[in-house]
C-alpha cells in the first residue's frame, strides 16, 4: 500500500458542479529568511484531486506553506472570464506527523477553502 502525501488538495468548480480537472497547483514553503521555495507543481486529476504534492522521500518540516492554484489559466482554457489570475491558500504546518488536506471550492468570481481530513 502506498503512503499518502502529507499535503493533499481537492478542487471543485462550483460554477459547473464538477471537479476542476486539469487545474495546475504549485506548493511553496516559506524559508527562515522569509523567501519561498517551490516544492512541487502538479495538476488536478479527473476527480479534481492532487495526492502527491510532497514526495515520500522528502523530509518535510513544520512551517508556513502556500498552495497556488492557477485559476486564470484554468478558466481561460474553458473560455471563461475570471476575476482571479490565481488563488493562493497559505497555511501553517505545526505537526509533521499529521495529514493536511486543503480543499478549494472555486468559481470564476470567488473561492473558499477549509482544512479537510
Amino acid at each position: 500500500m502506498s503512503q499518502k502525501s502529507p499535503i493533499t488538495t481537492h478542487v471543485l468548480d462550483t460554477s459547473t458542479g464538477n471537479p476542476a480537472a486539469g487545474l495546475e497547483v504549485v506548493l511553496f514553503q516559506k524559508t527562515v529568511g522569509n523567501d519561498e521555495i517551490m516544492i512541487s507543481t502538479k495538476t488536478c486529476n479527473q476527480d479534481g484531486r492532487v495526492g502527491d504534492l510532497i514526495s515520500h522521500s522528502r523530509v518535510w518540516t513544520p512551517g508556513i506553506y502556500r498552495l497556488r492554484f492557477a485559476t486564470g489559466k484554468y478558466f481561460s482554457a474553458k473560455g471563461q472570464k475570471t476575476f482571479y489570475p490565481h488563488s493562493d491558500v497559505t497555511f501553517e504546518v505545526d505537526d509533521t506527523s499529521s495529514h493536511y488536506h486543503v480543499p478549494l471550492l472555486l468559481s470564476p468570481f470567488g473561492y473558499s477553502t477549509y482544512r479537510g481530513s
